[in-house]
C-alpha cells in the first residue's frame, strides 16, 4: 500500500484562487515600492553557509534550514566525531549550503560582490520566499514570502521617512487601516545597556526582549537573569521600556517627552548621561518632525520594548502590528543596519530596509474579508461552448481572433451537453460563454451569454471583440 502524500510541517499549497489573492498583495505592494524609486532583484533560494551563519545571533543560526552535501556526504568525518552525536562538530563537514532564512543578507552580500555595476545610494526591493525551522503554529510558517525595500550608501533619515511612508500606502491600498506601526532605535536599547555596565552584552539583550510578546515581561526578566543580567537594574530599565508614546505626541513634539509621566525622571537621565541613547531618541523626533512635514496621520507609537531580535540591526527599528481582527500578530518590519556589508569585506556602507510579512498580511486580509470580490480563480473572460466537433474547429478559428486581440479565452475541450460546459464556466466565474453550433456557423452570429445577468445576443465575432474591449 502506498504511502498517503503530505507536506513538510510549515508548509502549504495554494490553489488557484489563493495564488491570485497573493498575486493581488505582491502587486499592489510592488506598485508601491516602484513609486518610490525601488528597482527589482532576485537572489538564489540556495546561500553559502559562511554567508547566512553569524548574521542573525545564536537563536537565528539554530533556525537555518541546512542542505547535505552531494554524494556521499559522510565521507569525510571521523569515526570519533560521529559518536559524539553532536552535529555542531560536523556540520561543516556534511553542509556546505544553507536555504535563506531572510532577504537583508542576502542582499548585503548582493551589493559586495556587485559593488561595481551599481549606483549608490542603491534602492532595492525584493519579492521571494525565506525559510526558518521555526515551530509551526498559526501565523508562522517554516515557508513564507518576504516583501523587501531596502537602500544602501546612505546615512540619512530621509530614508526611513520614505520607508514609514511605504508601509502606510500600500497597507491603504490593501484595504488594512487598523495597524499599528512600532518605532525605536537600537541606539537607545545600546544606551541602556551601557549604563547597566553591560555594553558588550546588547545582542543577549535584545534576543531576549525580542521575545516579550510571546513569553511575557516577567519570563523575559528571568531569562535575562539567567544570563547573568543584575535583577535590580533589569528591574529599573523595565520600567523605563514600558514607556510608549502615541503618534500625536510623537509627530508634535521636538524634545524627548513621553505620555506617562511615572518614568519621565528616569528618561530625563537617561538622556543627559549617555551619548547613545541621545543620538537615539534624537534620530526618533527628526525622523517624526519629518513625517509631520509630509502631513503624515500614519499610526505611530513610539516603544522603548520593541527590540527587533535580529542582531546586525543598529539604528532605527521597525514593527508593524495589525490589531483587528483574532491574528494581531506582525505584518512588517525592519530598521537600519550600519555594519552588515562590511561583514562581507564593504566597509562604512549604511543601510536600512523593510519587508512586508505576505503571509501574515494574506492571514489577516482573509480574516477580515478585504479581498476584492472581482479576484476569481481564472483570467478567462470568454469560453467557447460547442455542440460537436465541426463547430470547435469553426470555434477554433474564433477563438485566435479574440486572443489576437488579448482578449483571455479558451475551448471546452470535451464534446459534453452545453449544460455541462456552462456549469464550467459558472464554476470558474468565467462572465461569458460563447455558444456556437449548425445555425451560428451558417449565419456568422453567435450566441454570446452573459454568465452574471442571464442575457445573451447573437453577435459576429467582430461585434464580440468590440463589446469586451468596453
Amino acid at each position: 500500500m502506498s504511502n498517503k502524500p503530505s507536506l513538510p510541517k510549515g508548509t502549504r499549497d495554494f490553489g488557484p484562487i489563493e495564488v491570485a489573492k497573493r498575486k493581488y498583495i505582491l502587486n499592489t505592494i510592488e506598485t508601491v515600492f516602484k513609486k518610490y524609486g525601488f528597482m527589482p532583484i532576485e537572489t538564489p533560494t540556495m546561500e553559502n553557509l559562511s554567508t547566512l551563519q553569524g548574521k542573525y545571533g545564536d537563536e537565528g543560526d539554530q533556525l537555518l534550514f541546512k542542505i547535505l552535501n552531494s554524494g556521499d556526504f559522510l565521507k569525510d568525518v571521523k569515526d570519533e566525531e560521529l559518536i559524539t552525536h553532536n552535529s555542531k562538530l560536523i556540520t561543516s563537514q556534511i553542509s556546505e549550503k544553507g536555504l535563506r532564512y531572510d532577504l537583508t543578507v542576502p542582499f548585503a552580500r548582493y551589493v559586495v560582490m556587485h559593488q561595481n555595476e551599481i549606483t549608490f545610494p542603491f534602492k532595492r526591493y525584493q519579492m521571494q520566499p525565506v525559510w526558518r525551522a521555526d515551530r509551526p503554529q498559526k501565523g508562522r510558517y517554516r515557508e513564507f514570502w518576504q516583501c523587501d525595500a531596502d537602500v544602501v550608501g546612505s546615512d540619512s533619515l530621509l530614508n526611513e521617512v520614505d520607508l514609514i511612508q511605504i508601509y502606510d500606502e500600500a497597507f491603504v491600498k490593501l484595504g488594512i487601516k487598523n495597524y499599528e506601526l512600532r518605532i525605536n532605535n537600537r541606539k537607545i536599547l545600546q544606551g541602556i545597556v551601557e549604563e547597566i555596565g553591560a555594553p558588550e552584552r546588547l545582542i543577549d539583550f535584545t534576543i531576549s526582549l525580542d521575545k516579550i510578546d510571546k513569553i511575557g515581561k516577567d519570563e523575559v526578566i528571568e531569562e535575562l537573569i539567567d544570563k547573568g543580567f543584575d535583577k535590580l537594574k533589569l528591574n529599573g530599565i523595565f520600567d523605563i521600556l514600558f514607556v510608549q508614546e502615541d503618534s500625536t505626541i510623537f509627530l508634535s513634539s521636538t524634545k524627548p517627552r513621553f505620555i506617562y509621566n511615572i518614568s519621565l525622571l528616569q528618561i530625563s537621565d537617561y538622556y543627559k548621561s549617555s551619548k547613545m541613547f541621545k543620538e537615539g531618541v534624537d534620530e526618533l523626533y527628526k525622523i517624526g518632525n519629518s513625517l509631520l512635514a509630509v502631513n503624515s496621520s500614519i499610526n505611530i507609537k513610539m516603544d522603548l520594548s520593541l527590540a527587533r531580535g535580529l542582531s546586525y540591526y543598529t539604528g532605527c527599528i521597525f514593527e508593524v502590528v495589525s490589531t483587528e481582527g483574532s491574528l494581531k500578530s506582525s505584518i512588517g518590519g525592519g530598521g537600519r543596519y550600519d555594519n552588515l556589508t562590511g561583514i562581507f569585506g564593504l566597509p562604512n556602507v549604511s543601510g536600512v530596509g523593510i519587508s512586508f510579512g505576505l503571509d501574515r498580511i494574506y492571514d489577516v486580509m482573509d480574516e477580515l474579508n478585504l479581498f476584492p470580490p472581482t479576484i476569481t480563480s481564472t483570467h478567462t473572460k470568454v469560453l467557447f461552448c460547442c455542440f460537436d466537433s465541426a463547430s470547435q474547429q469553426y470555434a477554433l478559428s474564433c477563438l485566435k481572433k479574440l486572443r489576437d486581440e488579448n482578449i483571455a479565452s479558451e475551448i471546452y475541450p470535451d464534446l459534453k451537453k452545453i449544460g455541462k460546459q456552462l456549469d464550467y464556466a459558472n464554476a470558474l466565474q468565467i462572465p461569458y460563454a460563447c455558444i456556437i453550433g449548425d445555425n451560428e456557423m451558417q449565419s456568422g452570429k453567435l450566441v454570446l451569454k452573459n454568465l452574471q445577468s442571464g442575457t445573451q445576443q447573437e453577435l459576429s465575432i467582430d461585434e464580440i471583440i468590440i463589446l469586451l474591449h468596453r
